[in-house]
């Protein structure tokens, strides 16, 4: 039994006997694993992205959309062998890659897993697809194994981050973590209409948070150049979005038009790879 320090938040917990802020016990509980057309364009493809959701989060975001897998832990418990399985049982379904979601709480495990897969002669890419609180010791630990990196930036601000997402150093430990993930991935290569390696940052445009978006975008630009950006428009308040009225609202299409014309003025050099839209209510 070993304490676990795979994030962030350093619990030091022996999980087999105790939960940490993760609540996950030791092994890896996998939620579903599945054919996922809904990814950005350029993951998903015509064959869709072979998807694992993992349970538990290292977050406690009061928005949360997935709060049913994120909040409680529940699934199926996997070790290293039956993970690396489900990596290769999703390839022969054809999909582009395998889309790892949530799964810096399980991150020892999984770099097991995908170097069994890899021993059993699995030829996709890896996605790293997490909400950016990510530890530099355990992204170190994945560099040789993930092709492509999916993380969120949620806030530019330790401020809002403790307010909506539990935590008190998110920006803090977002920005340098992302500047890891750019480092190992590089620039992207997008070939046939789909990504294969390279550097995908989330960024959902919250109500009343333009200013925020726009220097989460401010910092993208100075230090991860190569960064595909997604700026989503999809937020809704559910889970606990009720307890913060500033925050009860879906987002005003206005706050997300000024965010994407601000992006545009940034001129990132892969925007051409995942254009952006506007969002119309």
């Amino acid at each position: 039994m070993v304490a676990c320090w795979d994030c962030p938040r350093g619990c030091g917990v022996v999980r087999d006997l105790e939960l940490g802020a993760c609540r996950a016990p030791g092994r890896a509980v996998v939620a579903t694993a599945m054919v996922h057309m809904g990814e950005e364009a350029i993951i998903s493809g015509s064959g869709g992205s072979g998807t694992v959701f993992f349970s538990g989060c290292n977050l406690g975001c009061v928005f949360c959309q997935n709060h049913n897998i994120s909040q409680v832990c529940r699934g199926e418990k996997m070790d290293a062998e039956a993970l690396a399985n489900t990596f290769l049982k999703l390839e022969a379904d054809w999909v582009h890659n395998i889309n790892l979601v949530s799964p810096s709480h399980f991150s020892a495990q999984i770099a097991e897993a995908i170097k069994l897969a890899k021993q059993k002669g699995i030829k996709l890419p890896f996605v790293y697809n997490s909400g950016g609180y990510d530890s530099l010791k355990t992204l170190k630990e994945m560099d040789g194994l993930i092709d492509i990196y999916m993380p969120d930036l949620k806030f530019a601000d330790d401020a809002l981050g403790s307010k909506y997402s539990g935590v008190d150093d998110y920006f803090s430990v977002a920005a340098p973590a992302i500047a890891e993930m750019a480092r190992q991935a590089g620039a992207p290569v997008v070939a046939g209409g789909i990504m294969h390696r390279g550097l995908l940052v989330r960024h959902l445009v919250m109500p009343g948070m333009v200013q925020d978006s726009m220097a989460a975008l401010d910092w993208l630009k100075a230090n991860a150049p190569d960064a595909i950006v997604n700026i989503m428009d999809q937020y809704r308040p559910t889970y606990q979005a009720h307890n913060y009225p500033e925050i009860n609202r879906r987002l005003d299409a206005g706050e997300y038009r000024q965010v994407v014309e601000y992006y545009e003025k940034l001129e990132f050099k892969y925007a051409h790879l995942l254009p952006q839209g506007y969002m119309f209510l």
